[in-house]
């Protein structure tokens, strides 16, 4: 996954379950402003939709994910 943070501070990236329960927390901490890419190992959870959210000071943006193993 690849994202970019436009100030320095808090972030963090989650995964959720349709049900809106968190499944995964790929991102919790301070980083500086720059472009980020993380690997999200999804090998613990089952096939299906999914949705992921990245949380900032000052933004939230949240996208579907379709694991298919």
């Amino acid at each position: 996954m690849k994202y970019s943070v436009a100030e320095d501070g808090f972030v963090k990236l989650a995964v959720y379950n349709l049900l809106g329960e968190e499944v995964a927390t790929i991102v919790n901490t301070t980083q500086k402003a720059g472009r980020y890419e993380v690997v999200f190992d999804g090998s613990q959870l089952s096939s299906g939709v999914y949705v992921y959210r990245i949380e900032t000071a000052n933004f939230t943006s949240s996208k579907k994910l379709m694991l298919m193993k």
